[in-house]
């Protein structure tokens, strides 16, 4: 299978492609890539997927079997397919940088570039995007969860499948864990490799003391038991305490791993049990199906856990099936060479988008701590840029009644970027310890109140009144062309 093959898209961008192409349509155009809800209820998210997204775009073509296929669809006019031969993404990317925090409404991609080359790559981003921000955010939630405690990622065997599974070692390592057990990932992305034992490794031996002894003799630098095949508190925890106390007089430590029952009870009563040995360095891991509702609930309760390992709930999202990202046309070329802003307009005010090209800034007080979110055209010939010190008036993103005035007086980021220009990626991309070292700083220049699991204060994402004002003259436009034609 060719991970790089532009067949990587839904049908309807290529029916769409060869319409464009056969009308004279592919011109000039923006779109942007951002998401309308939070996911797990939560008060922020994680964006997460770029640098494979970049390394994607990079490679992106129809192979030889590709168009061989599409042919056979009968469909498509030869003189199309010729066209796509050549297809490669020679557009220009901007994008915040991967492991910003982000919220719904404000553009995290922007992607420049002729109409078919946008609209074909549609797919290909949402899910690359989707996805790792899906599980970066889970991540980072998690970690919050037990107080930036040791979070490992065990969730190869529950993936869906093997492009998920990497792709959530990579994003759950930019959301902060630890390590992951995904040997490849750790090859292909530089993640640290984290595991324990099989319960089959106990049952494989003679008695659960010879297996662990065993284990220590193997990996003498702090082996961790699993202690829970047959009686965690009986047998597990006091085979443990024996094998221990040999390697404490050898200088090395160890540590357990409880997979089963009540973890608040019974790393409790394995604390104890260790603490009265002596054993007081010796550590506790957990794991069964955790996420970071429970792992708050212990950590809440000051459960002696050490490390925790995360495995479905953080590699599939858990309860949140996809991440809310969506593609859409802001800006489009017309047949004498206008740039013309354009908008969707729906029932539903949240899916009703911002028209234009903008920019994306992040506004913070003279501590340090984020204030709010604000988009603003970007213009080439007049961009709308916030300047310190100034005094603004800024907008509900739905250019509503609602609003807010702010003087600048703390630091103004802008978020969005150029990644990419003619289809050529802009330097390396940073490396996922980089990446992974933003989103905890990132998320440290919050309040609490918008990190907080349960009802989570909303963080302000508005609009400039430039940004409005367009806006309500196009829906004033819309209208009065809809009436029109009523007539």
């Amino acid at each position: 299978m060719n991970k790089s093959s532009a067949l990587f898209t839904d049908f309807y961008a290529l029916t769409m492609a060869q319409g464009y192409w056969k009308n004279n349509l592919n011109r000039q155009v923006v779109f942007e890539m951002f998401f309308r809800r939070q996911p797990f209820e939560g008060g922020f998210s994680v964006f997460a997927g770029l640098g494979t997204l970049l390394d994607k775009l990079q490679n992106f073509f129809f192979s030889a079997d590709d168009l061989v296929y599409l042919r056979g669809l009968g469909l498509f006019e030869e003189a199309f397919l010729d066209y796509l031969k050549g297809f490669r993404f020679t557009g220009s990317v901007w994008a915040m940088d991967e492991g910003t925090v982000i919220f719904p409404q404000e553009p995290l991609v922007r992607i420049t570039g002729r109409l078919i080359e946008c609209q074909i790559i549609e797919g290909m981003i949402l899910n690359t995007i989707n996805f790792q921000s899906l599980i970066a955010t889970k991540t980072a939630r998690t970690v919050l969860a037990s107080g930036n405690g040791t979070i490992m990622e065990f969730g190869l065997r529950r993936a869906q499948g093997f492009d998920g599974a990497m792709s959530a070692s990579r994003a759950a390592f930019i959301g902060g864990a630890a390590g992951t057990s995904n040997v490849l990932a750790g090859k292909e992305f530089g993640i640290p490799v984290m595991g324990t034992m099989a319960h089959s490794w106990i049952m494989a031996h003679a008695s659960e003391e010879e297996a662990f002894q065993a284990y220590a003799d193997l990996y003498p630098n702090h082996p961790v038991f699993l202690i829970d095949t047959y009686d965690t508190l009986k047998s597990g925890a006091p085979n443990a305490v024996k094998v221990g106390k040999r390697l404490a007089a050898r200088g090395q430590n160890f540590g357990v791993r409880l997979d089963s029952g009540d973890m608040h009870y019974l790393s409790m009563e394995v604390r104890k049990l260790f603490d009265a040995a002596g054993l007081t360095k010796a550590t506790i891991a957990v794991s069964n199906d955790l996420d970071e509702t429970i792992i708050q609930a212990l950590t809440d309760q000051g459960a002696p856990i050490n490390s925790w390992g995360v495995g479905t709930q953080m590699v599939t999202g858990g309860s949140e099936a996809a991440f809310t990202g969506v593609y859409k046309l802001t800006l489009r070329e017309d047949s004498h060479g206008t740039f013309l802003p354009v908008m969707k307009l729906s029932d539903n005010p949240e899916k009703t988008t911002n028209p234009g090209v903008k920019q994306v800034w992040r506004i913070a007080d003279p501590q340090g701590m984020a204030v709010a979110d604000v988009l603003s055209l970007d213009d080439p010939v007049n961009p709308d840029i916030l300047e310190k010190h100034g005094q603004y008036v800024f907008w509900h993103t739905s250019g509503d009644y609602r609003h807010f005035a702010h003087t600048l007086d703390g630091s103004i980021e802008p978020l969005l970027k150029l990644r990419m220009d003619q289809g050529q990626v802009l330097g390396p991309n940073p490396s996922l310890e980089a990446i992974r070292g933003l989103v905890h700083s990132g998320l440290s220049s919050f309040d609490a109140s918008y990190k907080r699991l349960l009802n989570p204060h909303i963080y302000k994402v508005s609009i400039t009144e430039r940004l409005r004002d367009l806006k309500q003259n196009l829906i004033k436009s819309f209208f009065h062309q809809h009436l029109r034609w009523a007539k």
